[in-house]
C-alpha cells in the first residue's frame, strides 16, 4: 500500500479494530486512498487515522481538558497570577486521574501555557506575572488520560479591554470557526489555512508562520503540521479519521516573531504588538467533522 504497511487479504480482520473482515470494512476505503496517492495527492498514512475506539478514548481525555478550561473561565480575573492558573490546571487534571501534557514535556516546567498580550505562545506561568485590567491572555491546556491526548486553548479578556484588542480576540475566534467550515471529508488541509489567512488579512492582521496546528491523539504532536498560511486545494487530503488541531496565532502587527527569550520557550511578536490564539481539536468524519476539544 501507499503508506508502506502490509496489504491485507480480503478475508483478513480489518486493521481498524472493528473485528470485521477487511472486504466488508475498509477495503474500498483503502483502494480510494491508494488511487489518491498514485494521483500525487498527499494522503495520511493509515496508522494516523483514528479508529472509533481510539476516538472514544481521546474524547475521555478531552472531557478533562474542556473541564480545565471551563474552570479557568470561572476563576480568571484581574489580580490573578499566571502561577495560580497553573495550579488550578494541575490540581483539576490530576484529580481527574489525568496528567497535564506540557509538564516536563521537553523540559517545559509548568502544566499549562499562559501567553499574555504580545506573547505568541509558550508563556511560562509565574507568581510574578499578575493579570491586570486591559490584558488579553491565552490559556493553552493539554491533557493525557490513559495514554490518550487532547489539546485546546481559549482567549480571556481581563477587566476593561480596549476595543482594538477585543476585535483581535473576536476575529481570531471567528477565523477558527471559518477554518472548521472547511473541514470536510476528502477535501484538503490547505483549505483550512487559506480561509483563516484570508480572513486575518481582511481585518488588517498577520498570521504567524513558524507555529501552527498538529496531529494529535495517540501522541502530543503527530503529523501533519497544520499551517495557516496555505493555498486552497493543497496539503493533506482530509481523510475520515484524521485528527488535528486548528490553532492560528494572529498578530495585530506583522507576522514576525521573537524567539530570543532566555527561558528557551516564550515566543513574542517581533514588533511588541498584541497577538491572539484560539485552539480546537477536531476529527474528520464521513459527514464532515466532530469537535473533540475546545
Amino acid at each position: 500500500m501507499y503508506d508502506g504497511n502490509a496489504e491485507l487479504g480480503r478475508n483478513d480482520e480489518c486493521w481498524c479494530g472493528s473485528g470485521k473482515k477487511y472486504k466488508k470494512c475498509h477495503l474500498e476505503f483503502d483502494e480510494r486512498l491508494q488511487k489518491l496517492a498514485e494521483a500525487g495527492e498527499e494522503v495520511p498514512p493509515r496508522d494516523l487515522l483514528k479508529t472509533p475506539e481510539q476516538i472514544r478514548r481521546i474524547k475521555e481525555s478531552a472531557r478533562v481538558n474542556v473541564g480545565v478550561l471551563d474552570l479557568v473561565a470561572e476563576r480568571i480575573q484581574e489580580g490573578v497570577t499566571t502561577q495560580q492558573i497553573d495550579e488550578w490546571v494541575y490540581d483539576y487534571t490530576t484529580q481527574q486521574g489525568a496528567i497535564p501534557a506540557p509538564l516536563d514535556y521537553e523540559g517545559f516546567p509548568k502544566s499549562v501555557c499562559t501567553s499574555v498580550n504580545e506573547v505568541v505562545c509558550h508563556g511560562i506561568p509565574s507568581a510574578d506575572e499578575v493579570l491586570k485590567s486591559g490584558d488579553i491572555v491565552n490559556v493553552d491546556c493539554s491533557t493525557i488520560l490513559d495514554g490518550y491526548y487532547s489539546d485546546s486553548s481559549r482567549m480571556f479578556c481581563i477587566g476593561d479591554v480596549a476595543p482594538e484588542l477585543k476585535k483581535l480576540v473576536e476575529v481570531t475566534k471567528r477565523s477558527v470557526e471559518l477554518g472548521l467550515e472547511q473541514v470536510r471529508p476528502w477535501g484538503h488541509l490547505g483549505d483550512v489555512g487559506a480561509v483563516i489567512n484570508a480572513y486575518a488579512k481582511e481585518n488588517g492582521y498577520a498570521v504567524v508562520r513558524e507555529f501552527g496546528g498538529h496531529g494529535i491523539g495517540l501522541d502530543f504532536h503527530e503529523e501533519p503540521f497544520v499551517s495557516f498560511v496555505t493555498r486552497p486545494g493543497t496539503g493533506w487530503v482530509l481523510v475520515p479519521g484524521l485528527m488535528f488541531t486548528i490553532e492560528p496565532m494572529i498578530n495585530m502587527g506583522k507576522h514576525r516573531i521573537d524567539m530570543s527569550d532566555p527561558n528557551g520557550w516564550t515566543v513574542r511578536t517581533k514588533d511588541g504588538l498584541p497577538t491572539a490564539q484560539w485552539e480546537v481539536q477536531v476529527v474528520v468524519t464521513e459527514e464532515g467533522y466532530e469537535l473533540i476539544s475546545w
